[in-house]
């Protein structure tokens, strides 16, 4: 059993909004300005906020999920972190006590002590309640204390922090500040590579964090313990995988890179709204992203789409994930009702919608196993074939996403995790 320690914490908050990633932000590069080895981690299912948390620290960041991943991978994901770097940082979702599993699971699991983040923009002392729940309502977690976030001034901080109970550490305050404040569209954050001047809100936000209290090199080393597993049967080794990644398709996890590399796949990518057709390959996988803010572009990529249908003529796999599966009917209809053609894959037509049409975790038993992964999209597709599969929600919610199959063509708008279940993964592409 491998067994590796390191300083950590987890950074949560009542509710969603509060400030996480921004907090989480600044705290990674206050750490790297001390010369310190930071690697940050994001609970849940997100593909914007880690691009800002890893262009704040320097280095991918990757998900802990108990429902997507499970506990040993995780715990495998953090004993390699703590091999190699000084402090994890891990950002929560949502509210600390949200969701099942929550953040406060993942941090109970894992020996986390919490670090609350509170928006105290409308608050005086009822902040102090605020954090005082948060610490009770599950006594048994580590509690590292408090920051406030979106402070008005020295004077409202002494006033937030001041009304405390003294067993709940102060540990700083973060001020209002417009000029850092991280930008926002329909799906959440901005993409870091979207932000022309990132690395100058990020700078602005890790100087203006006052840490009255919070000393990260003063965090207990906590012990990440986990067995060694086998890897995978190499059963794409050989197999050349095309991947789209640019503007429109860069919802990529960085552990389903790694289980395609441990599967012995070699990866290469291209750009769906900028190259004149695929790359040779034996298979395709299309991501999520913002196929409907570059709808123009696809349209007029007609050499893109015929390459994509002689690719699937050709009986090829394709595994298209929600954007990736919108690219492929006929046609996307937007929000202003303008109508752009599709690649032309799938029968029928996309509508987008001003809010989420669908939100949810999703187990999707397919004929070669069973695949975990998220929903979150603010389209409707309309079409005229038949689910092979639909998803379940393990939180027992609404969504319930289909599985359309048609030849080697595998479309759903579920986000797949590939280390869910790698073989699985390996079988639909291979």
């Amino acid at each position: 059993m491998a067994q590796h320690s390191c300083r950590a914490v987890l950074i949560s908050a009542p509710a969603s909004g509060q400030g996480k990633t921004t907090v989480t932000a600044a705290l990674a590069r206050q750490a790297r300005a001390r010369g310190e080895r930071v690697r940050v981690f994001k609970t849940g299912p997100d593909f914007l906020d880690p691009t800002i948390l890893a262009q704040a620290s320097g280095a991918p960041v990757y998900q802990l999920d108990l429902f997507m991943g499970g506990e040993a991978h995780c715990r495998a994901l953090l004993a390699q972190a703590a091999r190699e770097v000084d402090v994890i940082l891990v950002e929560g979702v949502m509210g600390l006590f949200d969701g099942d599993p929550s953040s406060a699971d993942l941090a109970q699991r894992f020996g986390l002590p919490v670090l609350a983040v509170i928006d105290g923009s409308a608050m005086a002392q009822t902040f102090a309640a605020v954090a005082y729940g948060l610490r009770q309502f599950r006594p048994q977690l580590a509690f590292a204390g408090v920051i406030a976030n979106r402070v008005g001034s020295p004077a409202h901080a002494d006033m937030l922090l001041g009304a405390l109970p003294a067993d709940i550490p102060a540990l700083g305050w973060l001020p209002r500040q417009p000029e850092a404040v991280l930008p926002e569209r329909h799906l959440g954050l901005l993409p870091a590579g979207e932000v022309r001047d990132i690395d100058a809100r990020l700078e602005c936000i890790a100087r203006a964090l006052h840490r009255d209290g919070l000393s990260l090199p003063a965090l207990p080393a906590i012990s990440f313990a986990h067995e060694e597993s086998a890897p995978p049967p190499r059963s794409l080794a050989g197999r050349r995988i095309a991947i789209a990644r640019d503007a429109a398709f860069a919802f990529i996890y960085p552990a389903n890179l790694d289980v395609l590399d441990d599967l012995g796949a070699q990866c290469v990518f291209f750009s769906p709204v900028a190259d004149a057709q695929l790359p040779e390959c034996e298979a395709v996988w299309l991501p999520g992203g913002y196929p409907e803010l570059h709808a123009p572009q696809l349209a007029a990529n007609t050499s893109m789409g015929e390459s994509l249908r002689a690719h699937h003529r050709a009986g090829k796999p394709i595994l298209a994930e929600c954007g990736g599966m919108m690219s492929l009917f006929d046609e996307t209809e937007l929000l202003d009702g303008t109508r752009w053609r599709g690649f032309s894959l799938l029968p029928g037509r996309v509508r987008m919608h001003s809010r989420f049409t669908a939100l949810g975790m999703q187990a999707v038993s397919l004929p070669e196993g069973e695949v975990r992964g998220h929903s979150y999209h603010c389209s409707s597709c309309a079409t005229t074939l038949q689910p092979l599969v639909v998803g379940t929600n393990p939180n027992g919610g609404p969504t319930l996403e289909p599985v359309y199959r048609a030849g080697r063509l595998t479309a759903s708008y579920v986000h797949f995790y590939f280390p869910s279940n790698p073989a699985a993964i390996a079988a639909v592409l291979a």
